[in-house]
Parts: structure tokens; sequence; C-alpha cells
């Protein structure tokens, strides 16, 4: 299901909010919710529609935009729109997705909302459980993607981060611990064999003995096997069953 984010614009500029909300008709991920042209006007439509998403602008009569922040409490992103360029460090200091200059041009604005979209999948997926057939957001090398679970095969320690393997012939760093992938996978499938390995069961292909009462386990698409101890073979084998 595609996200739609509530929005609101501040600017005291009636122009300038028209001329945004314009462009904005093109991104069905934006509804725009509400518009004002003060601080005080704006917190009264914070607090009646509780917005995920503010185009903030900055200077404004009596008090400025980052006033405004200092004054509610809000989760809602920001996306300052400004024709004055010396306050946007200050900007990025709280936060903000980005830092837009007047006149808004639409490249510019689409990599802003890409970014909104991006920060709010991955906070997403930091958050929720996850399900067999999800799809979750992930950097892998640095690359943004799309990793359905049912596809990773196994997924190694590889110091602050961990390593996925994929069905899909993916393999990749992402920065994530072994813990957080193990909280959040769904257990029915995916099982800790080792201190630093997780895998699908769903991939197993047969278990071997091997010495020292220790097993090894064989992945389908993975050439080497994983070695495990027995106490990690037996919650395998019931998890297998």
């Amino acid at each position: 299901m595609k996200t739609t984010f509530k929005s609101i614009i501040v600017d005291d500029e009636e122009l300038a909010r028209e001329d945004l909300k314009a462009l904005l008709k093109d991104f069905n991920e934006i509804e725009i919710v509400g518009e004002s042209e003060t601080v005080e006007e704006t917190k009264e439509l914070i607090e009646k529609l509780n917005p995920d998403l503010i185009f903030l602008d900055i200077q404004m009569p009596g008090k400025s935009g980052f006033d405004l922040l200092e004054e509610i409490h809000s989760k809602a992103k920001i996306i300052f729109v400004t024709a004055y360029n010396e306050y946007a460090i200050r900007a990025f200091e709280i936060n903000a997705i980005d830092y837009l200059m007047k006149p808004v041009n639409k490249e510019r604005l689409s990599q802003s909302i890409e970014r909104l979209k991006m920060e709010h999948e991955i906070k997403k997926n930091i958050q929720t459980k996850l399900e067999f057939n999800d799809n979750i957001f992930l950097t892998v090398n640095n690359n943004y993607q799309f990793v359905k679970i049912g596809s990773i095969i196994k997924i190694t320690s590889a110091g602050n981060y961990t390593e996925i393997y994929t069905s899909s012939n993916l393999k990749g760093l992402v920065l994530k611990s072994l813990k957080e992938w193990e909280e959040r996978l769904p257990i029915n499938y995916f099982v800790r064999i080792h201190r630093s390995a997780i895998i699908n069961i769903e991939f197993v292909a047969h278990l071997e003995e091997w010495f020292n009462y220790s097993y090894k386990v064989y992945l389908k698409g993975i050439d080497e096997p994983l070695v495990i101890s027995r106490r990690y073979a037996a919650t395998l084998r019931q998890r297998m069953i």
C-alpha cells in the first residue's frame, strides 16, 4: 500500500503557496490538507490536523519558522522552503528532510520527496516485525533497494555490518546487526545456527554429522556448508519439523 503524507504549507506569501501547491499536484504521495501564513495560525493547524509533513518558510512576519519548531510538539517531518540560503546549516541541525530555495525547481522538489519516502521506509523497517512475504528497504553495498525476506538464504556477521545472501544472487553488506535481524525476522523460517550466522530453513538441503559433535548444514544456492554445534543443530531440527 502506497504511503500518503498529510502535508501543510506554511508561508506568508500567497503566491509562493500557490506555486508550491501547483508543483505538488504531480506527487500523489503528498496530500495538502491545510496552509497558513503565521506561526500562531500554524500552531492551531498542526494541533487540528496532525500533519506528517510541513513545508515551512523561515522568514515570516513576527515569528520565524525556527520559532515555530521551538514552540510545537509534533513528529511531522520538515522541508524548508525559503528565499534565504544562510539558514541551511541550522536547518539540517534539526534534522530537516531538505532545504529548498525559492523559486522551487520541480526536479529538486522530487529529490526531497524521494528523500522523505526513503527515510519513512527506513524508519518503518526498524520498527516493525517482518513477515516472510514482506519486502524490506535496505542499503546494500551503498545502494538502496527492496529485498524480499523470503529470498534471504543466510545472514552472517561482518563487524558492525551483516552480509546477506539471497536466492536472486544478491550478496552484500547491510548496516544492521545480527541481533537486529534476529529480533525482526519471522521465527518460523529463520534460525540462528551460530553466534555469527542466521539461516532461512526453507533453503536447508541437509545436515551432515561432522567431528567433535558438530554438524555441517548445506544450503541451497550456497557452495560452502556452515558448521554448527549439536545444540544449534537440535534447534534447527525442531524448527524444520
